[in-house]
């Protein structure tokens, strides 16, 4: 292990009340609820027969904006509310939104809880930095409403866990951004896949980029300061700590706090959301996990903000034998490599094999069809009329995000990691089964 993981995993695990909350009962990861709210019977999924689904939006930054003009483009949703800690992203999302309605009417909320206490409020989207996505996601579950999360789907492995659990305990909808599964070439890809066609599929190989792309033009401005005077910082922060603990600077916020592992977590999970997605989808893994995960990574130097692996060579290993191979140069995609041949999917309608004419062989009479959506975002609202469960529901976002997670925690540990997918947990290395866990700050629970 390099000085720079060793000393993030030290730092990462004395910060941890994990081992003194003994989260872990008898095997199994057991959470209790963040928020109390309204609570409907388990599977029961409820519903919203109103011409049209009314929405609140959690977070309009560089995803919040993009989804939202997505969900106003279907016609059929009103868009009543917008929260951010940000005054400027407030700003321009109750003009987007008014812009749109043609009227004045979008509300404006700093704190997400007055936002959710809205009863005339259908559903919830959140585009949040990983590091915020659990806490509300739960609550909006708790108070009834149905939930667009982007991806991953959560932070820590078990806030995933508890995530699911909220979900289905209140009997509501859920849908992740993983949109890749709502694209015409990764469903062909991964249906042919799993039907068979290029015999038993031995190995994968995902490319989920590498390096820390500068997406918010601010890797120059990581010096600390004051935070400008529209931001509620301490706000943004949450249950990652305080700003003591994490001074401001333009660099840690706004789109590339993903290089910031108290927010993010770096290039591979950034992208597991989609491209190990759509592996586990063509395998038919949307309700399991490996049993063995190892890998190493690249790390800045010591004391960078940006602290996240650069690199990164993963291997998950599943109970059939089958391994995920996750390296930072492979291209980015899917390849699955089978007994017959290999099918390789990425995005730009990119679809490769090795087979001559598997492309345009008739698939109507397929043993096992995929799924099918042309649009993620309608796809969410149809469901959550008629109650039918989402192209990617929270447990299918859950396990394709544990397999990032858990090598995150073999990169920086530097060990093989022995998972038990059934009841998630690790087995004989309670220094590794602590980082499943979050540590929040602030007198936010889990």
């Amino acid at each position: 292990m390099s000085q720079s993981s060793k000393k993030f995993t030290e730092q990462f695990l004395t910060r941890r009340s994990f081992m003194k909350r003994a989260v872990a009962l008898g095997g199994a990861v057991v959470l209790p609820n963040i928020l109390t709210g309204c609570v409907t019977s388990a599977g029961a999924r409820r519903p919203v027969p109103s011409e049209r689904v009314t929405m609140g939006v959690l977070g309009y930054g560089w995803q919040g904006g993009g989804n939202t003009e997505s969900f106003l483009k279907l016609g059929d949703v009103q868009i009543l509310a917008v929260c951010d800690v940000d005054q400027e992203h407030l700003a321009q999302g109750k003009a987007f939104v008014d812009g749109a309605n043609g009227n004045q009417d979008c509300a404006v909320y700093n704190d997400f809880e007055e936002m959710f206490a809205r009863d005339d409020i259908d559903t919830i989207l959140i585009s949040l930095p990983d590091h915020w996505h659990a806490i509300p996601a739960i609550a909006a579950a708790n108070a009834g409403k149905h939930v667009w999360g982007e991806k991953p789907l959560s932070h820590t492995l078990a806030e995933g866990r508890a995530m699911v659990e909220a979900v289905e305990r209140n009997g509501v909808t859920w849908q992740t951004g993983s949109w890749q599964r709502s694209v015409g070439n990764f469903h062909h890809a991964a249906e042919l896949v799993r039907n068979g066609a290029i015999g038993r599929v031995h190995t994968i190989e995902c490319g989920l980029t590498s390096g820390q792309s500068d997406y918010g033009k601010t890797a120059h401005l990581k010096a600390f300061t004051e935070p400008p005077a529209g931001l509620d910082y301490a706000r943004w922060l949450g249950p990652a700590g305080s700003p003591a603990e994490f001074p401001y600077a333009p660099a840690r916020v706004h789109k590339n706090w993903r290089w910031v592992m108290a927010h993010g977590g770096g290039a591979l999970m950034d992208w597991v959301g989609h491209h190990v997605d759509i592996a586990h989808w063509g395998m038919g893994l949307d309700h399991t996990g490996p049993v063995e995960v190892r890998g190493t990574g690249v790390f800045p130097p010591e004391g960078e903000l940006w602290d996240s692996p650069t690199e990164y060579d993963c291997f998950a290993t599943y109970a059939d034998g089958l391994v995920i191979h996750m390296n930072s140069a492979f291209p980015g995609g899917t390849k699955w490599i089978g007994d017959e041949g290999y099918i390789f999917v990425s995005r730009g309608d990119k679809l490769e094999s090795d087979i001559p004419g598997i492309f345009k062989e008739d698939r109507s009479g397929l043993k096992t069809p995929l799924y099918k959506s042309g649009n993620h975002w309608k796809n969410f609202i149809d469901c959550v009329r008629s109650g039918a469960e989402t192209i990617t529901p929270c447990e299918t976002a859950h396990r394709s995000a544990s397999v990032g997670h858990l090598c995150n925690i073999a990169m920086y540990t530097g060990r093989t990691i022995a998972w038990d997918p059934e009841s998630e947990t690790i087995a004989n290395d309670p220094e590794a089964e602590a980082m499943l866990s979050p540590d929040y700050q602030g007198g936010w629970t889990l």
